[in-house]
């Protein structure tokens, strides 16, 4: 019976948590923060994704008049403020450029932002969109994922960084970015600008998590109190038995 409690409560304590771990080539993410139940963080996060995302990437797997449900928006709040195309108010959020202009005008399809967060993690990305540099050639790398196709569309957000290189075994290495020229945001500003974005990729993976973690924790705390009265009419009948 001490097992079986021991199980239970574990679950819950796993469902309270988020042990999301994820690991880069070097092992630098940073520890992005995002609260998935911060419903000003997820329209926030939405708000950039149409601004900065949407012109290359799509999030087929989401519709605008779920965005409406899940954040408590009207029809037209979703239509003002995160429709910017022809698209309908039930429609997916899906992009113009079709894959063969893609592969013409930038060189390969930028790819659906549906499930990015599920698939690379929270930290990943929040580290990503925070390690743009401009490197020798006045292009635009980044530090986690080097030669990334992807350039810094948030740069006038965040600025100009430029790398600063140490010695080591007689190459030279980046040894952290700093900031060449200043962008509108402070970097503090820019930590929680970027935060809500990925906080609206985090819920853009599992649109349901939040209901189901709820929805988990009651059911856990049921059997937890299930297995207790088990226990109890387990010991009642057992002490008729001896």
């Amino acid at each position: 019976m001490k097992k079986i409690i021991h199980l239970l409560l574990v679950g819950v304590a796993a469902l309270l948590c988020v042990p999301v771990i994820h690991a880069s080539a070097d092992g630098a993410l940073q520890h992005s923060g995002v609260n998935v139940r911060d419903t000003a963080a997820i329209q926030s996060g939405a708000t950039l994704f149409v601004n900065y995302c949407l012109s290359c990437h799509s999030a087929s797997y989401m519709r605008y008049n779920r965005l409406a449900i899940d954040l408590g928006l009207s029809e037209a709040q979703i239509t003002e403020n995160l429709i910017f195309s022809a698209a309908k108010f039930g429609d997916t959020m899906n992009i113009a450029m079709r894959p063969e202009q893609a592969m013409q005008w930038l060189g390969k399809t930028p790819p659906d932002l549906s499930v990015v967060a599920r698939y690379r993690g929270a930290d990943w990305l929040y580290t990503y969109m925070k390690t743009f540099y401009q490197d020798e050639t006045g292009g635009w790398n980044n530090l986690l994922l080097p030669n990334a196709a992807m350039p810094h569309v948030m740069w006038q957000l965040q600025g100009i960084q430029k790398p600063v290189y140490q010695e080591h075994d007689e190459d030279a290495v980046i040894e952290h970015l700093e900031l060449a020229t200043p962008g509108l945001q402070s970097p503090e500003e820019y930590a929680v600008t970027v935060r809500h974005l990925v906080t609206f990729l985090e819920y853009l993976g599992e649109p349901a998590q939040i209901q189901r973690r709820k929805v988990g924790i009651w059911v856990m705390l049921f059997l937890l109190v299930f297995a207790l009265f088990a226990y109890a009419l387990k010991a009642e009948y057992w002490r008729d038995i001896h």
